[in-house]
Parts: structure tokens; sequence; C-alpha cells
């Protein structure tokens, strides 16, 4: 299939004489979807909750490649059953059951899809306004439809087209990246990094759970549907190396050179937090900001490109009548007025908006345990095609009630252990953390919650993933 024609397959199971590739081309996808220097701004963040330098920098070496190896260990799955991720989750959770876990899927996605495409847009009147000039509404106008005819005529297109301009894409963004961190070395102070005092184990788990659920985990949900065309014989721990390598380079990369960058400068650190690619021009020469800026906003619709076509592919997962093409028209056009509410008429959604998002972890994690689960007991027996798409008893069951009510279980005790104040309307949250200080204790902004709910449904999943191999078999 030519990367200039529209992909045939929608969620239906990938034949033999269709499939291709190797295990190096999962690297491709994922670094482009990771790539962007929005990953500055987490040195900030990171510094900015209390921890010293050296402990930032493990924290989110060992939190950003931990969670890109979940993502490695799904793609498994989507290399031996040859279908989308939230297809094959309907092994474990039912046909029908798989509802609730496909619109959780779908609404990160997409919910990301928007936050992307909003700071892309955003980000064109910070560059104007370094270069001396306002960017009036009609030249942001103007990005806001390029980008979503790029990520949106990309989706239509499907995987050969996304595969090889991720490839092109990544490698524009690296040689870039290079420059801009070859000019930005001269702010770098050691002396000051080392002026940062350590910060005690809260600080430490809460920064290592931030990035842990901030990257990896978030992509969990999409992870089989790059894989899904890989040949049987591709070695599988080729394919999680390549899949974590991909992923987790670029961000640890991004990551330890924002630390080196806030941790030498406390204006710089409150800056990017607040505007990171506003912030980030302010060191680089003026004709630097231009070609940063594009590099900028080109991986920002890279990631955009992840997130709309596993959209897609998740909307088909819950039932949607529509041709899989037709599936990034609608994506586009959700995504089109979330980013005009975001940038044009609600100056304060964004921020209450991504706490919407995050507090997606909990039950996405406790779905990865649950979906991991089922993977590791399953794996030699494989995913049946039939099974997939029969929702009556005899195939994967109109709604498998244990691993539905685990789900929905551990997303209780997940979220009485995470606290949000990214919206009023998210308060309600962190209610069983009194033996840990509260609410406003040392504890509160860990986000433990996040963890327990991965472990705990992956130890629940275990015997509910033996129970149903069992009546499989007989």
């Amino acid at each position: 299939m030519s990367a200039a024609h529209i992909e045939t397959h929608g969620i239906d199971i990938i034949p033999e004489d269709a499939r291709k590739g190797r295990a190096a081309s999962q690297f491709w996808p994922w670094a482009a979807g990771n790539v962007h220097v929005l990953s500055v701004s987490w040195g900030g963040y990171l510094l900015g909750s209390g921890l010293g330098f050296w402990q930032a920098v493990a924290i989110s070496l060992v939190a950003t490649i931990g969670s890109f190896v979940l993502v490695g260990l799904v793609a498994l799955a989507g290399q031996r059953g040859s279908a989308p991720t939230m297809v094959l989750s309907r092994a474990v959770f039912g046909v029908r059951g798989n509802v609730l876990p496909g619109i959780v899927g779908y609404l990160l996605v997409v919910g990301w899809e928007i936050v992307l495409t909003s700071l892309a847009v955003l980000s064109t009147a910070t560059v104007a306004e370094r270069l001396g000039f306002t960017a009036g509404a009609g030249f942001m106008v103007a990005v806001l439809v390029v980008m979503e005819v790029v990520v949106v005529g990309l989706g239509v297109l499907g995987f050969d087209a996304i595969m090889a301009s991720q490839k092109w894409i990544t490698s524009a963004v690296i040689v870039v990246s290079l420059v801009y961190m070859a000019l930005c070395l001269p702010h770098v102070h050691w002396s000051a990094l080392m002026e940062h005092p350590s910060g005690g184990l809260a600080a430490l788990v809460g920064a290592g759970v931030m990035v842990f659920c901030g990257f990896g985990v978030g992509w969990t949900s999409c992870a089989a549907d790059y894989s899904r065309y890989l040949p049987r014989s591709t070695p599988r721990r080729s394919l999680v190396g390549w899949t974590t390598l991909g992923g987790s380079l670029p961000v640890c990369a991004f990551i330890v050179f924002g630390i080196l960058l806030c941790g030498s400068d406390p204006q710089l650190m409150e800056a990017v937090t607040a505007d990171p690619i506003g912030a980030l021009t302010t060191m680089l020469p003026l004709w630097f900001v231009i070609p940063f800026w594009l590099v900028a906003v080109t991986a920002l619709v890279a990631g955009a490109v992840i997130d709309i076509y596993s959209s897609g592919l998740a909307l088909l997962s819950i039932g949607i009548p529509l041709p899989r093409w037709a599936t990034a028209l609608v994506d586009g056009l959700l995504v089109l007025g979330g980013v005009v509410l975001v940038v044009w008429y609600s100056p304060d959604f964004l921020t209450p908006f991504e706490g919407f998002l995050i507090t997606l972890g909990v039950p996405l994690a406790a779905w990865t345990g649950i979906f991991g689960a089922d993977l590791l007991v399953r794996w030699r027996e494989g995913y049946p095609a039939e099974r997939l798409f029969d929702s009556s008893s005899q195939g994967a069951g109109h709604v498998r009630w244990p691993a539905l009510l685990a789900m929905l279980a551990t997303c209780v005790l997940g979220f009485g252990l995470v606290t949000n104040s990214s919206a009023a309307w998210l308060t309600w949250q962190g209610y069983l953390l009194g033996p840990f200080g509260g609410r406003e204790g040392a504890w509160a902004a860990a986000n433990i919650g996040v963890m327990v709910a991965l472990v705990v449904s992956f130890l629940v999943g275990l015997p509910i993933a033996l129970r149903a191999r069992r009546e499989r078999l007989g």
C-alpha cells in the first residue's frame, strides 16, 4: 500500500499478506509523537516540585523509560493479535463491555490533540511578539487551518502515510533541536544547579508519578495501533526495545536539558511553566526564532497525527458505524471546535481541561493493568479473531463483568489517592488521603493513586484472566 493512498483497513484483523516492516520501524512514530520541545518545560516542573538537580535527572530518566516500557509491552499485543489496541481490549472486557475503556481512550487522545493544537496556535502570537509585531486573528486562523489540514489529511490517508511522514518529521526536529541546544548551552550554570536542595520522599515519588503518567502511560491505549502490521515473526525484545527507545529518547533528552536550563535560571523556570515555547525563544538569537517556531509547531502536529489516527480507531472500536477515514474528519471537526474555544473564547479553559485529561490517567492506568494481565495470560493462545467481533456469550462476550467491575473498583481506589486543583469540579478527589496527611499533606501532590490503580488492577486482573482462560479451554 502506497503512502499516497487511503488505508483500507480499519479495526479488522490485518491479513498475513499485508503484514510488513521491522521492529525498528516503531522508533519513528513514537519518537515523532514525543520529540516536541514542550518536554523542556518539565525540567521546570520537576525542580519546582522541590527536587535537587541529580534527583530530578534520575527520576525523570527512570520514570520516562519505565513508562514507555509499558507502551512497548502493549505493542506486543498488536503484533500478536494484528488489531488495534481497543479492539484487542475486547478479549478481556467483552465486545460491549469494552465501550467504557474505549470511551476513556477516545476522550484522552482527542483531548490531548486539542491541547497540542491549541498550544501550537497560541505559540504563534508569542513568536510574533518576539519578532516585534502582533499576530492578528486572521494569521492565527490560517495557522490553525493549515495544521488541521495536515493532521486530518494524514489521519485520512492512514498508516503508511503516517509512518512515512513521521520519519521525516522526527529527523528534521532532531537536527533543529540539536542546534537549539547548542545555542542555549551558554545559559547553563553548574554552580546554580548544585544549589538546589534535595527533596523528600514524597516530592520524589510525586515527581516520578507525574512523569510516568505524563508520557508513556498516556500512550498505552494506542500502542498496538502501530505494531499490528508487523509480521508475527518480529522478535519480541526488538519490538519492545525500539518502541521504548523511540518514545523515551527524545523525552529524556529534552527533560534533562530543561532541568539544566531551568535550574540555572529561576526566572526562566517560572516563565517556562506558564508559556513554554515563548519562554524558550527569549534565549535564542533573532535569526533562529522562526526556524525554532516552525519546528516546535511541526512537532506538535506530529503528536496530533498520532492522536487522530488512534482516536479514530478507538471510535470504531466502541461501535460507531463509519469507515476509518471518516473518523478522522469527525475528530478533526471536534478538535477544530475545541481549539477555537480554547484560543478565542475561553482563556481560562485550558488549565481545567488539562486537569480533566490528567484525571483520566486513573481509569487509563486501571485499564492498562487489567489488559496487561490478560496479555500475559493469553500470550501463547493469542487473540482469536472471531471472538473479537462476536458479542454473543460464545464470542468475546456481551459484557465481561469481572474485568469491568475490577476496573471500576480500581478507579474508586485510585481517585481517592490523587488530587487535582486544576478545576473546582475536580476537587472531590483525594478522599482516601487521610492516613497520608489529607488533601493538603506532603503526599497530596504525589498522585500515588495512578500507580496504585495500575498495580492493583494488574494483580486483580491476573486471577480474572486465569479463570477466563480455564473457561475457554474447557
